[in-house]
């Protein structure tokens, strides 16, 4: 792709992207009795979640903006050099903070805050810069300024609960104020960024073009309204007046969902391919899971802070249902399309080459989808009725879901031959080539 750097770049936000699910999956498994009381501010489960919202999301996040610029915006991404000095301070740094806030490290947590700092730093000047060259300023470049602008408030409210760690000057108001961080972080930056790609990605891996797309820019605008009402009402406190504007913020952010899925579902009735492949199927389930979550929200508002295992609940739907399962599914179809481009792309018409989703088995794929649903499943109803051997016995097959995603990545990177590939003259690894 003309404008785009070498695979090199995302390739090393993919690689520590998938590390982090590895230690997430693995961690979940660990905090499994925590979860199941619904102990959400503990150090433990604090350390395993900033695997998955730092380590996965993120990092997927800043890989997939470097090839997406040029393609959906027409703009290369200003430095190549300052997206590694990003990914070299931002990886360790996150493992260096959850490790921190894992094992109540100030050491740890500061080293690492200060990496990450550096890293988020560096990318948003990268990246703003690229932005300012775009001609055509879409909704996919206002997703990824309102998505840039909210990662910035979600770091300096982390940096504001770290900082609470050592001191413990926010008091009773840690809760709140986490309640913020979450929200932000994971409508505001994640779930933002995500509308803005798939604006772009659906479509065409659906290949599901003239389908109604005003959809996208009505979830951008309501979600962005929601979380700026939502953030400050949560930390007003409790008195009437923040009531009514949480419930207004928080209407709103269903009403942005509402309409990212409405988005969604045309394009999957649009498109020109009757059977979905592994990757829309994960995509499509991530779907099911957000919209459940969408309706739990006001549930989980009305209830209050008291019910803590509700809440504990709640923030897993959303971010292992739907969030997370969703990225895999883009994975799979991201991920393989890059190896493709980088080892067969000129082989066309001279030899015969396998097709993209040749690259991993299907089989396997719905494989870890199903165990992925089963286990997010069980984990939610083992916290809802505090029963912790069930949330244990569901947290093994997130991870061996997670496992078994991995190991078709990692089939896909060195271009591992599935049955019906065809000669060996295709099997080349693709890691030469993508370095």
């Amino acid at each position: 792709m003309e404008g785009a750097p070498s695979l090199r770049l995302p390739g090393e936000h993919f690689a520590a992207a998938l590390f982090f699910l590895c230690v997430g999956s693995i961690g979940l498994i660990w905090i499994a009795p925590e979860l199941a009381a619904g102990l959400y501010l503990s150090p433990h489960v604090a350390g395993v979640t900033h695997c998955f919202t730092l380590g996965w999301l993120s990092m997927t996040i800043f890989g997939a903006m470097y090839q997406l610029l040029p393609v959906a915006l027409g703009v290369s991404i200003r430095s190549e050099r300052a997206g590694h000095v990003s990914f070299c301070a931002f990886a360790p740094g996150v493992a260096l903070f959850a490790s921190g806030v894992a094992f109540s490290s100030a050491m740890l947590r500061n080293f690492g805050i200060t990496l990450i700092a550096i890293g988020v730093t560096c990318l948003i000047v990268n990246v703003a810069l690229s932005l300012r060259r775009a001609a055509d300023r879409d909704v996919i470049w206002s997703a990824i300024v309102i998505a840039l602008s909210f990662l910035t408030v979600t770091f300096g409210i982390g940096a504001m609960l770290a900082q609470n760690l050592h001191t413990g000057f926010l008091g009773d108001w840690r809760v709140t104020v986490l309640a913020t961080h979450l929200h932000v972080a994971l409508i505001g930056w994640v779930l933002v960024m995500i509308v803005g790609i798939s604006h772009r990605l659906l479509p065409m891996f659906l290949l599901a073009h003239g389908a109604d797309t005003r959809w996208t820019a009505r979830a951008l605008t309501l979600l962005t309204a929601g979380v700026l009402i939502l953030a400050p009402g949560i930390l007003v406190g409790h008195s009437v007046r923040s009531s009514v504007v949480v419930w207004m913020g928080l209407l709103l952010i269903e009403c942005g969902i509402f309409c990212f899925l409405r988005q969604a579902w045309l394009f999957f009735r649009a498109r020109k391919r009757p059977r979905l492949d592994a990757g829309l199927r994960h995509a499509g389930t991530a779907l099911i899971f957000l919209a459940a979550t969408a309706a739990l929200a006001p549930v989980v508002l009305a209830a209050g802070q008291e019910h803590r295992r509700l809440d504990t609940a709640y923030v897993m739907l959303g971010l292992l249902g739907g969030l997370t399962l969703y990225v895999i599914g883009q994975f799979y179809k991201i991920v393989p399309f890059l190896a493709w481009m980088a080892r067969f792309r000129n082989d066309m018409g001279k030899k015969h080459v396998p097709t993209v989703a040749q690259l991993y088995s299907p089989l396997v794929a719905h494989i870890d989808l199903a165990l992925f649903a089963v286990g997010i499943l069980g984990m939610v109803t083992g916290v809802v009725t505090g029963i912790s051997p069930v949330v244990r016995i569901a947290a093994i097959l997130v991870a061996s879901a997670v496992a078994l995603f991995v190991s078709q990545i990692a089939r896909v990177a060195l271009a591992t031959s599935f049955r019906g590939i065809g000669s060996a003259s295709v099997q080349p690894t693709i890691t030469k080539a993508s370095g």
